[in-house]
């Protein structure tokens, strides 16, 4: 008996601490809860003793949450280190893929107005080396031309300066032969092709000064119109000017010998630019386009196929008149037309480039629309010559005829940019 009331007498205590404390929390809702104490400790102690868990469990969450919110932070952060080393990669792998380029002819009707320093550079790399193979080639057939006059002038010193140079073309070559191995072996190589390119380039500008230099030793003994002028690289700081400039014209007929395998497109053989007109007289092959002649920025197609690395002999005739045109290749006519620009006489004053073509008053050059290959006997008359004498020039039948207004002599040209002058007789050296 005595058992039974002392343990209800714990349990009153245990019920009063507990309410008790949730009357000081104002509970909505008086709640109950039952716990086990020794028998010696104070019941209110053991109460608040047993609370502590709660507060430890609390305290746990609130370090877990704040782990998981730093977790995820860094989640965060290194999914934008994903992002920005995925978009590096993606610049990287599209600056060393070449890019297709699209052209149309004409300085007028560019889209853009950027400049190309070498239009080899949106070219692929198999382009690039046939274009320094044909280049080397033509290096080996001036010196075989220096050769023979070496021959016959028994010359010791143009013996040495060729030896020299038939060396530095085998050297040449055999950086050729290596960078057709670097391209076949690994595709990463392309990154550093323009600064190869601009290795070759180099030696290329240093061998052709070698070469000019040793033919000039020939200009004594040659006439003035026996040279041709040679273009061996699509840039736009090669080319040749005239002197002089044109009068006005009415009518004009413009001859010359080409030779060239450029693709695509042969590039601008002749631009004349005026104060006002950068287009007042032009010919031009450029992209994919047809060879096209420019008036006053009137434009006529002309059917020229001349890029097959053989010489030819092309004529363009005009008259104010009716704007009527004729065009000739090797003799023979091969198109016609009129109403290019009528009436409209050719204005003097200005200035006539070899080899490129004019934005502006004698410069503003693009190399995608530089002439690449030989030039030859280019003259100008101020008169539609006939078919018979159009031919006669094609086929050396007779003693040439030389431009009234434009005669090829090598002392009213000046060539620029690695540009040269070799000797060159248009009817004994066809082909």
């Amino acid at each position: 008996m005595e058992a039974g009331a002392r343990g209800m007498h714990w349990k009153l205590l245990i019920l009063s601490c507990l309410l008790a404390d949730g009357m000081s929390q104002d509970f909505g809702q008086t709640q109950f809860i039952c716990t086990s104490v020794p028998k010696d400790m104070d019941i209110c102690a053991a109460t608040l003793q047993n609370s502590v868990p709660g507060e430890d469990l609390k305290s746990t969450v609130m370090q877990l949450r704040e782990t998981v919110l730093q977790q995820k932070e860094t989640i965060m952060n290194q999914k934008e280190t994903i992002r920005e080393l995925t978009s590096k990669l993606t610049r990287c792998e599209s600056q060393s893929a070449p890019e297709p380029g699209d052209a149309r002819a004409g300085g007028r009707r560019k889209e853009t107005g950027t400049k190309n320093t070498m239009g080899d550079v949106s070219r692929g790399p198999t382009d690039t080396l046939a274009q320094l193979s044909r280049t080397l080639q033509s290096l080996k057939q001036r010196l075989e031309n220096l050769e023979q006059f070496s021959r016959n002038n028994n010359s010791v010193q143009a013996n040495s300066l060729k030896d020299l140079l038939q060396n530095k073309i085998d050297d040449l070559e055999k950086q050729v032969l290596s960078r057709v191995n670097g391209l076949e072996e690994a595709k990463p190589g392309l990154r550093n092709e323009s600064e190869q390119r601009g290795r070759v380039e180099s030696t290329l500008t240093s061998l052709h000064q070698r070469i000019t230099d040793l033919e000039k030793g020939q200009k004594e003994n040659r006439p003035l119109d026996k040279f041709q002028l040679t273009f061996p690289l699509r840039t736009n700081y090669m080319y040749a000017k005239v002197k002089k400039s044109l009068p006005e014209m009415y009518a004009f007929t413009v001859c010359m010998w080409l030779k060239s395998n450029a693709s695509p497109g042969v590039g601008t053989p002749f631009s004349y630019a005026v104060p006002g007109q950068a287009n007042e007289l032009v010919l031009i092959e450029w992209g994919n386009n047809p060879m096209e002649m420019l008036i006053n920025d009137k434009v006529a197609k002309l059917p020229f196929l001349i890029n097959d690395g053989k010489w030819h002999h092309i004529c363009v005739t005009w008259t104010t008149r009716d704007g009527v045109w004729e065009a000739y290749q090797d003799g023979v006519m091969r198109g016609n037309g009129d109403s290019l620009a009528p009436y409209h006489p050719i204005k003097p004053q200005g200035v006539l480039i070899l080899g490129q073509e004019q934005d502006t008053l004698g410069g503003g050059f693009d190399a995608t629309q530089a002439f690449v290959g030989d030039m030859a006997n280019f003259n100008i008359w101020d008169r539609k010559l006939s078919v018979g004498e159009i031919y006669n020039l094609a086929t050396c039948s007779s003693k040439a005829q030389v431009g009234n207004v434009f005669s090829w002599l090598e002392t009213s040209i000046e060539v620029y940019g690695g540009a040269s002058k070799w000797t060159f007789e248009a009817c004994r050296q066809l082909n």
